[in-house]
């Protein structure tokens, strides 16, 4: 199986209100780069230690089909193999969510698809032979079209890296390798695991943000596909419309995340605390109306 990028195709996605509406979140988000400021760097690292906590928890879910919780995550993912009460396979869950998640961070750099064959192993995809190879393909040719600075609307992108255009153009790219992929593995979520997490790498080749899919976005997306038929247009759209509404407010929540300031943040709940207050007191003795006929005094 190969893949060839649709220009035409590419261009109808990229025009669509839902790529532009997240592209005007993604430009805002890419406006901030270069990071200067510490506080802004810490953040950006917090941020990107929850988006892999969020996203092998998600993993896990769906391989075990248990109650996988954040703490859960937070544990595996700060280095512990054992949790005090909690089935080992959910722990064992979370290290190979953890090891495909790690062992796939050098595909930006690389675009090396046997890394995402062993993230497939990882994650307990149940990739075929046959699956194999199609995914290996596809990503081949995506990776010679990366390199030859060829996808479609390469032009735009090279114009202003963080314009609404050349975000949504990008954007655009990802979706439709993504569908592509998702055509590739079936609709079995954990065959889509893998998909989710490389599709997230080759954004990250090509200057789009990350985002994270829950184990539940994941099933929707399946089945938002699964019933647009067999019509490739219609299963790209169907692709192009779960996706984008969760970029756009993933990339909004994420540049929230990167500003955010703890003594500002501290004193805005302090003057609401005590906004609250004074209208509960308020409130509180409402009823009590003041004597017409009390001596006025001038303080």
């Amino acid at each position: 199986m190969t893949f060839a990028f649709n220009d035409a195709a590419a261009a109808r996605v990229a025009a669509s209100d839902a790529v532009r509406e997240a592209a005007e979140q993604g430009a805002e988000l890419l406006k901030l780069w270069p990071l200067t400021e510490a506080m802004h760097m810490d953040n950006d690292a917090k941020y990107g230690e929850n988006l892999q906590v969020r996203l092998t928890r998600a993993a896990a879910r769906i391989m075990t089909g248990e109650d996988v919780t954040v703490p859960d995550a937070e544990f595996v993912y700060e280095g512990a193999d054992t949790i005090p009460g909690r089935p080992q396979d959910l722990v064992d869950a979370l290290l190979a969510a953890n090891d495909a998640y790690d062992g796939l961070s050098d595909f930006s750099e690389t675009g090396d698809p046997q890394l995402v064959v062993e993230a497939a192993d990882h994650l307990r995809a149940g990739w075929s032979d046959d699956v194999t190879a199609k995914v290996t393909a596809i990503l081949n040719d995506v990776e010679a079209a990366v390199q030859a600075g060829s996808l479609p609307g390469a032009e735009a992108s090279a114009a202003g890296a963080a314009s609404v255009d050349a975000v949504a153009a990008r954007f655009a790219d990802a979706l439709m390798v993504c569908d592509a992929l998702l055509a590739a593995v079936g609709e079995d979520p954990k065959s889509a695991l893998p998909v989710l997490l490389v599709v997230n790498e080759l954004r990250e080749q090509i200057s789009v943000p990350r985002i994270a899919l829950s184990d539940d976005q994941v099933d929707g997306l399946l089945k938002a596909r699964a019933a647009a038929g067999d019509d490739a247009d219609a299963r790209l759209d169907a692709t192009v419309a779960f996706v984008a509404p969760l970029a756009a407010a993933e990339w909004d929540k994420h540049r929230e995340d990167v500003l955010w300031d703890p003594a500002a943040a501290k004193k805005k709940a302090k003057e609401e605390d005590e906004k609250r207050n004074k209208e509960a007191l308020a409130a509180k003795f409402a009823h009590i109306k003041d004597d017409p006929n009390k001596e006025h005094v001038e303080l």
